[in-house]
């Protein structure tokens, strides 16, 4: 078998799934192009901001994209290609996909509430206690892993005490991001530019900050970026979501596609052959092949991580239903296809029937880094711009994790309709006070974990 058949199935799939099963969906469940959505509803100008069709797209994909659709597939790997390639396409046309739908229909056609507020409508409040609860204590967990990842890719040293180029660009490159998404976003509140003008204004804007932080890196060290990374997530999760994280993200989808599209014709043009065996077994190192393969492989499936960002933020961003469908289940096919690449190219580097040394990242990034290579970039660029490409996979999904973690803390302590509320909870539900809580309660977290 080769890298490009399963590729080219995987496409097939996925585009037919859109075509006809999430189309049948919208069908089923009924869209009113006609409706005014609670983005214009309730527009306030912080969560409920309207925004284009592929700026909203560009968030939900960013956000629910983290680490999982690369590492997962990747550790699936171990269980044979054949299982792994299978539940990414069976969970992502038929699980994830819906699921996300799901979750974004529900809240936009319930004035863009969270799923928490949704349970209490239905099911009552302690099922939304419960909920909330929940979601603020995960929120927590994600942050964690990912500052740490964040930190550990931007670390400009290594362990001997040298010089991490492509860690520090990454780090430069980030920063850059942030300052020049809050300067697009200013653009694009004030300036009525159609759709076509802002795309390639956003795709030069990214060539620029690539170039820029390549020829600039930032030499500081994983405890120095940690304290950033928090600093960076308290602002946004109070700036108003047109300010930063739309246009952040509008600019992040250059970067992500990009990996994507670059893996993809990567594994076109070297053809390359699956070296992995079809199927390993039931059980491989001990581990059993249910439910490891679901755990392994979820967010390139089915993650429930996703209903939150569909319903905390996207669905407060929809300008007309019909958004809905590409942004909830198309989003995800394309999460789907980055598991299937990702694990397409890990395939094709084993050897002897198993996978090279080093993490899911590295095997990965060293892959793609020398596809772009093929296409003329000079490997120390190559590098750099897959170490951002891995660094935007997690600051695109922290920075809202953390807008939902204050969301979810803000909504436990919210009186239900018809109750009022005292000075306490007017407090909480301050954005600044919520955000605070949760990265105070976070640091915490991960003071005790590191004290283990």
């Amino acid at each position: 078998m080769n890298g490009l058949t399963l590729v080219g199935i995987a496409m097939v799939v996925l585009v037919l799934a859109y075509l006809l099963y999430g189309r049948w969906l919208a069908k089923t469940w009924g869209i009113d192009p006609s409706a005014k959505t609670p983005a214009y509803r309730f527009e306030d100008g912080q969560d409920y901001v309207p925004a284009s069709r592929f700026t909203v797209f560009s968030h939900q994909f960013n956000s629910i994209t983290g680490a999982g659709p690369v590492t997962g597939p990747i550790i699936a790997a171990m269980f044979g290609w054949l299982p792994a390639f299978l539940w990414l396409l069976v969970g992502g046309v038929f699980f994830g996909a819906v699921q996300d739908f799901t979750a974004l229909y529900a809240s936009v056609k319930n004035d863009g509430k969270s799923m928490g507020l949704i349970i209490e409508r239905y099911i009552g409040k302690t099922g939304r206690k419960l909920f909330l609860l929940f979601c603020w204590l995960f929120t927590l967990l994600v942050i964690a892993a990912f500052a740490d990842i964040l930190a550990g890719t931007f670390n400009g040293f290594t362990k001997d005490g040298g010089q991490n180029v492509p860690g520090a660009a990454a780090a430069s490159i980030s920063m850059i991001y942030i300052f020049a998404a809050m300067a697009f976003g200013i653009f694009m509140r004030h300036n009525k530019a159609g759709e076509l003008t802002k795309f390639v204004i956003g795709a030069i804007i990214v060539a620029l900050i690539l170039w820029a932080g390549i020829q600039n890196p930032m030499y500081y060290d994983a405890k120095t970026w940690r304290y950033v990374v928090f600093a960076y997530c308290f602002i946004a999760s109070v700036l108003p979501m047109w300010l930063l994280k739309q246009p952040r993200d509008y600019l992040s989808v250059f970067l992500l596609l990009g990996m994507i599209l670059g893996g993809a014709i990567g594994i076109i043009i070297a053809n390359p052959t699956i070296e992995m065996p079809m199927f390993a077994g039931w059980s491989v190192k001990n581990q059993p092949l249910f439910p490891m393969l679901f755990i392994t492989i979820a967010c390139g499936a089915v993650s429930g991580f996703h209903s939150l960002v569909s319903s905390g933020t996207s669905s407060k961003s929809i300008s007309n239903e019909t958004d809905m469908l590409p942004v909830g289940y198309g989003a995800m096919l394309v999460e789907t296809l980055l598991g299937v690449v990702a694990l397409v190219i890990a395939c094709s580097a084993a050897q002897g029937g198993g996978l090279p040394t080093g993490t899911p990242f590295q095997i990965f990034g060293n892959a793609v880094g020398g596809f772009f290579t093929m296409f003329g970039l000079p490997a120390h660029v190559a590098t750099c711009i897959i170490m951002m490409c891995v660094s935007a996979l997690a600051m695109t999904t922290i920075d809202a994790v953390t807008r939902i973690g204050r969301m979810s803390l803000q909504e436990f302590f919210a009186p239900s309709e018809g109750e009022s509320a005292g000075f306490a909870v007017k407090l909480i539900s301050n954005n600044y006070v919520a955000t605070v809580i949760t990265l105070a309660r976070l640091c915490e977290y991960m003071a005790v974990i590191r004290s283990c």
